[in-house]
């Protein structure tokens, strides 16, 4: 008797996992779509308010809004304020604000002089009411009022005012537990442990950073629910293919989050900022040559240091150094000796990448090196930058004997179904994969990509097509591309450019993992061993892919929306009247 109702339990069981396990494939993609699109919503349709910081009053009265802590004046239609008169240069006088209220005005090379208060100068602390004379074109500094301020706050837009960031976490909760109950259905004890504790300590540390971003008035979480969205996929292939690591994920998840803070707290101070540039760069430079000299070569490329059973890549660290470095030393107004610098340091990170072989990352510092040359202003930097940029490429195809395993991906590239048993047998397996899963996929953890090597990093996208169906792998890519698409919507009205290159620089540096990895595996680009951002599996790629993520919310100037942002109060504004 007893042996026949445990049998009945146990089909009964296994019935409700079949039925819940279809029923699930259909809602998981609605469900995803949902969360996608409400984190989306505010992040592209906010309305782009640029905060005025004071004003140029022109001899006939005119008021010209200073917009930027860096702007350039001068006649060019490019410059930040337009002063249109012909004895104006094109690119004439720099007018900076700093973070503690204080002013300054620099003479860039102008040819007819700057002065301040009726004296030539070329670098010149402001005080409101001084006369700044460009070219013979006179122009007073004139602060904005209280009300002005009050006004200016009051119109921005607060992003919870459109979406309520605490629902979408609870929608994403419940994507979450739902995909843990899924694996909890299969029974497996290892999975069931790694899946289920996995998730459930990922949704603490999700709820908690929203109860302390709310602590510090803090009402926008769109940005960190697209990455915590992308992280339950990634956790979800780990709990398919290797269940074991879901700990080590975890804990690389929560290092990832004190590194966003941090980097964070840093960028709160442009002067703080500038300090931690040179520890950046002095990491940068240790973290590449410890790499050089104790680096483990693994698949061909020496870019791993093992310590023990742990083992990490130094290059994904050195993102972050390069970004700091690139953003603060490229701000509009450096001097020629710092971009020279500058140009020395990439030279140094891309020649130990070659030394390393690894040329995956070596073409993401190329894409970000050029996303920098593009905003950077100003006829030397930039010619000085593309020289660069061509000086390495040029390197690399004339003077460096690219190894076996690279050579053999770019003859593949292309040709994969000319030879699907060897050169091409990771790409084929992978768009079958895509294939069989269709738009709903074939549920969490019964796919077959998981036999095969290197499935939960560089063929991620395929197993998560597989798995969750194609609907899910587009959403995926769509949260990485909305994340650029609201850097570059809010680089219009950022406040500094180092913020401005920072957060595009790091947006670059996401949407190109994301198209070599997405590419690489459909066979449209070279396999070329690069993470998909919170997707793949890696400790490393998670450290730097939050740390990323901070550079991002340097960028949001929305009301209350980054802790990175100050917010400047009416009774903060000091008039001089």
């Amino acid at each position: 008797m007893f042996e026949a109702v445990n049998a009945w339990f146990q089909d009964a069981g296994a019935g409700f996992a079949t039925v819940y396990g279809i029923v699930w494939r259909f809602l998981a993609p609605i469900l995803a779509l949902w969360i996608l699109w409400r984190c989306a919503k505010p992040l592209i349709r906010f309305r782009r308010e640029p905060e005025v910081w004071g004003w140029l009053v022109m001899p006939d009265g005119t008021q010209l809004p200073v917009t930027h802590w860096e702007n350039i004046i001068g006649r060019s239609r490019g410059s930040d304020i337009v002063v249109n008169f012909t004895t104006v240069s094109r690119s004439h006088a720099v007018l900076t604000h700093y973070d503690d209220g204080s002013w300054s005005v620099t003479d860039i090379g102008s040819r007819g002089n700057v002065t301040v208060n009726g004296k030539k100068i070329r670098v010149k602390a402001l005080n409101y009411g001084d006369v700044i004379s460009l070219g013979g074109v006179e122009m007073i500094l004139a602060p904005v009022t209280a009300e002005e301020l009050r006004e200016q706050r009051h119109n921005r837009t607060r992003p919870a005012s459109m979406v309520s960031p605490g629902l979408t976490l609870l929608l994403l909760s419940i994507f979450q537990l739902l995909t843990a109950l899924q694996f909890w259905m299969n029974r497996k004890p290892e999975v069931v442990a790694a899946a289920v504790g996995g998730f459930l300590i990922l949704m603490a540390m999700e709820w908690a950073l929203l109860l302390i971003l709310t602590l510090l008035r803090r009402r926008s979480f769109d940005v960190e629910t697209l990455a915590f969205f992308l992280t339950t996929l990634g956790l979800s292939v780990i709990a398919s293919c290797a269940p074991t690591e879901m700990m080590k994920q975890i804990s690389c998840i929560a290092g990832g989050l004190v590194i966003y803070g941090v980097i964070g707290w840093s960028l709160r101070s442009l002067p703080r900022a500038a300090k931690f540039r040179y520890l950046a760069a002095v990491g940068g430079i240790l973290l590449l040559l410890v790499n050089l000299f104790m680096g483990e070569e693994i698949n061909g490329a020496k870019n791993w240091i093992s310590i023990g059973s742990m083992s990490f890549q130094p290059s994904e660290l050195v993102k972050l150094c390069f970004i700091y470095v690139g953003a603060s030393t490229m701000d509009r107004i450096v001097s020629k000796r710092n971009v020279i610098l500058f140009i020395v340091y990439t030279g140094f990170i891309c020649l130990c990448l070659a030394v390393m072989n690894d040329f995956g990352t070596a073409l993401i510092f190329f894409v970000t090196l050029l996303v920098i040359c593009l905003l950077r202003g100003g006829n030397f930097a930039t010619l000085s930058l593309v020289a660069t940029v061509v000086g390495f490429a040029v390197l690399l195809l004339l003077f460096m004997d690219l190894p076996p395993h690279v050579l053999s991906r770019f003859n593949t590239w292309g040709h994969a179904w000319d030879d699907p048993m060897n050169g091409g047998y990771q790409q084929v397996r992978a768009m079958m994969c895509i294939a069989s899963g269709g738009l709903f996929g074939l549920g969490g953890g019964n796919g077959w990509l998981k036999y095969v090597a290197a499935s939960d990093t560089d063929l991620v996208f395929a197993l998560v097509c597989e798995e969750w169906g194609l609907m899910i792998g587009i959403a995926a890519v769509l949260a990485i591309v909305c994340l650029g698409v609201f850097v570059v919507r809010s680089s219009a009205v950022g406040r500094s450019s180092f913020y401005t290159i920072a957060s595009c620089a790091a947006a670059a540096v996401l949407l190109t993992q994301t198209i070599l990895n997405v590419f690489g595996t459909m066979d449209l680009l070279p396999l070329t061993g690069v993470t998909f951002p919170f997707v793949s599996n890696g400790g490393s790629s998670m450290l730097c892919v939050w740390g990323l993520l901070a550079f991002i919310r340097s960028g949001d100037t929305r009301q209350d929306a980054s802790f990175v942002v100050k917010t400047v109060h009416a009774k903060e504004v000091t008039l001089d009247e």
